[in-house]
């Protein structure tokens, strides 16, 4: 399929790369390292030349973990996501119908993460953000930012005023929290288990504070697939509806006024980022409908090789857990290019053989 949508998709400045390689190196396979090391660094060269190989059409680029939201200081978070964000834009303002880009926010502060997410949006022509999960704070790190406590409303009602999804992506834990939960089993650190662990938290927070009722118009991505919640989805909805909301209501407290599958299917979106299975994607499909699912490939922890392999290669099994050719064109580019408002790109309305 040509003209597809790319959107979980990283990078990191050239400078910070040899930082970043013990970081990489939980992720990567030690033979694979090299080439992560250097596509992290490629956004017009390789990134593209490979995009062109494999039929993707429009890349959306973002920051890679841990990002801003490793950066405890405030100011120092604050000034490395406004140089993050000139520093992709110059790379990208030449290859607009190629490359587009989520803005890295520092969220120590809601105020002013919303308006370096309306500065992203409105004078750089960002699609919207990504946030690598909590955002670490305090002089050790280890006080952790949920963005679903009240005073990230503030936060929330420019997203919504922006008309931008905010995508929540995964992060490695840290300090603590890795010391007592995955120092003594580190190979579950990453895909295996944590970054699941730990989007299924901090989205299952915004949806049961109640932050999708206050803001029934906010949209939000998660990746892998939905980080596992949907394949709970039943055990969820029957815990929350039946026993947590009385208890709720016996204690006085606020939830969330609709049930779980209501918010997937109104509020959020899934991505194949990572996750290249035609059965599982058919199993998310038959609860949420082709309209809620978004391709990507998850570079280049993931190669754009193996994803679009996939998506390309099982085309007609995957049509076939899509509902069809229009399901399939749908989570290609179609659900992409109307959530993050796209015009024309590459190839984007190339016909699907």
């Amino acid at each position: 399929m040509l003209g597809k949508i790319a959107l979980e998709e990283a990078y990191e400045l050239p400078s910070k790369v040899d930082q970043s390689h013990d970081q990489a190196a939980r992720y990567i396979a030690p033979n694979d390292l090299d080439r992560y090391l250097r596509q992290i660094k490629s956004i017009t060269d390789e990134r593209l030349a490979i995009s062109n190989a494999h039929g993707i059409g429009y890349t959306v680029v973002s920051l890679t973990v841990p990002g801003i939201q490793g950066i405890s200081s405030q100011p120092d978070a604050e000034h490395h996501a406004t140089e993050v964000n000139n520093y992709i834009w110059n790379q990208i303002k030449s290859h607009r119908d190629r490359l587009g880009a989520f803005a890295a926010l520092s969220m120590h502060d809601p105020v002013q993460a919303g308006e370096e997410l309306r500065r992203c949006v409105t004078e750089l022509g960002f699609h919207g953000a990504l946030l690598n999960d909590i955002q670490h704070a305090g002089p050790d790190g280890e006080t952790y930012l949920f963005y679903d406590q009240p005073e990230y409303d503030a936060f929330w009602k420019v997203a919504v005023e922006l008309d931008v999804p905010v995508y929540i992506h995964p992060a490695a834990p840290q300090g603590q929290y890795y010391r007592q939960q995955y120092a003594g089993r580190k190979y579950l650190v990453g895909p295996p288990l944590s970054f699941a662990n730990g989007v299924s938290l901090h989205l299952l927070g915004l949806l049961t504070s109640g932050v999708f009722d206050r803001f029934p118009n906010l949209k939000v991505i998660v990746g892998h697939l939905g980080e596992r919640i949907p394949f709970d989805f039943w055990r969820i909805h029957h815990w929350l509806e039946d026993v947590e909301k009385p208890l709720a209501v016996q204690a006085g407290d606020r939830m969330c006024e609709r049930d779980i599958c209501y918010y997937f299917k109104n509020n959020i979106w899934v991505t194949t980022s990572g996750h290249f299975s035609t059965p599982t994607l058919k199993y998310v499909c038959d609860y949420l409908g082709p309209e809620r699912i978004l391709f990507s490939v998850d570079y280049p922890y993931e190669t754009i090789e193996n994803g679009c392999g996939w998506w390309d290669g099982d085309a007609e099994e995957i049509m076939k857990a899509l509902g069809g050719k229009d399901g399939y064109l749908k989570v290609g580019r179609e659900n992409a290019k109307r959530l993050l408002k796209l015009g024309e790109f590459h190839d984007s309305d190339a016909p699907v053989s």
